[in-house]
């Protein structure tokens, strides 16, 4: 008890020292994030989970990019997209968790436009690269179970950087136009955003100009991009399941099973979070604000955790090799 007091001391008086040398800012130029509004006597505690999955996310990532670089066994398309899934897993709690410490821990909740248009651009462009990395996940199970005699010809880690490539490219040049548009808008005096990080939808209602265009290009380009990414991993996937069930050995129909099984878990993890967090955001308007908050901090915290625990638990090959490098010889 007396240490969990002293804690608390301490909280209260690094906040007084911040309030003294005014790290919040009150220039007009500056926006405010406030962090997770009505919950904010429990910054400091919400802080823990915060912080925890962050660094969970990191040691499994770099573990994984770590294995597979050292290993020239798994320098394969199957383990180079699980590197581009955890490059993207790296980086997308990265822009968003560093700030939101700043704002429980030390009342930092100042952000200028450039920083905030720079970090809704880096969240949503990643967004999109992720979904990509996915597609292309989904298209060398494809290969791999339906046409597996022209695998090695067809997917080579060659071809895999080139559609990385490609990914990147389609992400950059569909998110830029966004932080470009709302650059060029007058915003209102009130700078205030009810969130822990720059969220594009909270930068529309404070703009003063006529957002129209800007609006109506964020919504479609979300909606296409999630709604073409998902039908190509369905039509993937369906294409899949078919073959498996046309397979007669059980062995073999086991196998094909485990491995999209795998993917599957990966997807869900991705996809499921996000249109559950937009549903809510749009049509839960009875759900309080701090829950819109949490579950969209969550969708950026969960799947970048859980992707290379479900991959070190679920492929015995990356497993074995994991185990190699973190369990002590004897």
């Amino acid at each position: 008890m007396r240490s969990t007091l002293s804690i608390f001391e301490s909280y209260r008086r690094i906040n007084h020292l911040i309030a003294a040398f005014n790290l919040t800012p009150s220039d007009p130029s500056t926006f405010i994030l406030m962090g997770i509004p009505g919950l904010e006597a429990a910054h400091i505690w919400i802080s823990i989970p915060f912080s925890t999955f962050y660094v969970i996310s990191l040691l499994g990532n770099f573990t994984l990019l770590s294995v597979v670089g050292k290993e020239q066994t798994l320098h394969k398309p199957m383990y180079l997209l699980l590197c581009m899934l955890a490059l993207t897993d790296i980086a997308t709690p990265t822009f968003v968790v560093p700030k939101a410490l700043g704002i429980f821990w030390f009342n930092l909740k100042g952000i200028t436009l450039a920083g905030c248009l720079t970090q809704m651009f880096f969240l949503h462009m990643v967004s999109v690269m992720h979904s990509a990395t996915l597609v292309t996940m989904a298209f060398d199970r494809y290969v791999a179970i339906c046409n597996p005699l022209r695998y090695a010809t067809i997917l080579t880690n060659a071809q895999i950087a080139n559609l990385g490539l490609v990914g990147l490219i389609r992400a950059v040049l569909f998110i830029l136009p966004l932080p470009l548009f709302l650059s060029q808008q007058p915003f209102c005096t009130n700078r205030i955003i009810p969130h822990t990080q720059c969220e594009y939808t909270a930068l529309f209602k404070m703009a003063c100009g006529d957002i129209t265009v800007t609006r109506i290009y964020g919504l479609t380009l979300m909606s296409v991009v999630m709604g073409l990414d998902l039908m190509l991993i369905a039509l993937s996937y369906s294409l899949i399941i078919r073959t498996i069930l046309k397979i007669s050995s059980k062995n073999a129909h086991q196998k094909a099973l485990n491995t999209c099984t795998t993917h599957i878990c990966v997807m869900l993890t991705y996809y499921t979070p996000s249109i559950f967090s937009n549903l809510t955001y749009r049509f839960g308007q009875g759900i309080a604000p701090h829950v819109h908050i949490i579950l969209a901090d969550l969708y950026l915290l969960i799947p970048p955790m859980l992707n290379p625990i479900i991959y070190g638990v679920r492929t015995k090959e990356l497993r074995d090799k994991v185990s190699k490098y973190t369990c002590c010889r004897r």
